[in-house]
């Protein structure tokens, strides 16, 4: 997102006055996306079921809230439990010349996006890319995967899902509760009333939705970037003042967690899914750099050698993980059902 997409969702997220001039825009952007789910329900437009359960993690509104890492905590559970679990990815930011692409150790973020990048690493389940999500789904179905698990998708409904988990950030909320471009959401609250449960990130600093869970971000270790030496927070890694960069949906986020662990640090926030140079990383006078898992994919060529990850980790409350497994046993109960459906993605279906 541009530097003035940027300050756009500040204002939509702080409510500023102004914004009430994109309304008539906002009831148009409102009626497609009413007119686009009608389609898919009414049987208009095909919707995709894979013989095996999908799970999507998205979220309503523009900008961070931390999916992703509940994604990881996601297939790290599956795979406790006993799945093959494989993950689905729109791919955000990268570009290859075909797909399905298959993430592996010598996929660099340029071509698969920084998330899927990041996800295969943290995890080691298979990651596929794909814009068209029925046919990535079947590339992981191919490789064996009994269970997917769909980074972002929530909206592209032409992958049939069993679950849907909306992620929330806790600080900002559904900011002025208004669609796009009036604000920051993608789909009307009503949404909510429809997906299996709210997942919100951090202590919520607004009226949270009837029956949702909390999940916490919380910083585990220091990661060295060029070796991949690992440290526990404390003591620190690094001495002195560090410079500190964030690509990410909400950069505050990881320059408050710095904060908080004692790091005075040089705070230089980027858009989210930046593609960084070299010389945004280098700095005259040579203190340490430290970034977020995310940027560290798009950063290991670049950064100097005294550059560190702060890896952090999702924990979802308690009930959350009875609620996940109660739905994910009836699931398995269901499993002989889901194999009289569709085997085999369609040749080409994006949205």
């Amino acid at each position: 997102m541009s530097g003035l997409g940027e300050r756009w969702l500040a204002a939509a997220y702080g409510g500023a006055p102004w914004l009430a001039l994109l309304r008539p825009l906002e009831a148009l952007y409102r009626a497609a996306v009413a007119r686009r789910t009608a389609a898919y329900a009414e049987g208009h437009r095909t919707v995709w079921r894979a013989p095996v359960p999908v799970i999507v993690v998205g979220n309503l509104t523009l900008g961070g809230t931390g999916k992703s890492p509940l994604v990881a905590w996601l297939v790290r559970h599956l795979v406790e439990r006993g799945h093959r679990p494989g993950i689905l990815s729109r791919g955000y930011g990268g570009q290859s010349d075909a797909y399905p692409l298959w993430v592996d150790d010598r996929t660099p973020a340029a071509q698969c996006g920084d998330e899927p990048r990041m996800l295969a690493d943290q995890t080691g389940v298979p990651v596929v890319v794909d814009p068209d999500r029925p046919r990535g789904a079947g590339r992981l179905l191919a490789a064996g995967c009994d269970i997917l698990v769909s980074d972002d998708g929530l909206q592209h409904l032409a992958l049939g899902r069993d679950l849907e988990l909306v992620v929330v950030d806790g600080a900002r909320g559904f900011g002025n509760g208004r669609c796009l471009p009036a604000g920051p959401l993608r789909e009307p609250l009503s949404r909510l009333a429809s997906v299996d449960a709210v997942v919100i990130n951090g202590e919520p600093a607004f009226v949270p939705p009837p029956g949702a869970f909390t999940m916490t971000l919380a910083p585990v270790a220091w990661r060295r970037l060029d070796d991949g030496t690992r440290r526990s927070l404390a003591p620190l890694p690094f001495a002195g003042p560090v410079h500190a960069v964030a690509g990410i949906g909400r950069p505050a986020r990881f320059f408050e967690a710095l904060a908080e662990l004692g790091v005075e640090a040089m705070a230089h926030p980027f858009d989210d899914h930046h593609a960084y140079r070299a010389e945004e990383l280098a700095f005259a006078d040579g203190r340490p750099l430290v970034m977020t898992a995310k940027d560290a994919v798009k950063c290991r060529d670049l950064a100097p050698r005294d550059s560190w990850v702060l890896e952090v980790a999702a924990t979802p409350d308690p009930a959350f993980v009875r609620w996940l497994e109660a739905r994910l046993a009836a699931l398995d109960a269901a499993a002989p059902d889901m194999n009289s459906r569709a085997g085999s993605a369609p040749a080409h279906h994006q949205e």
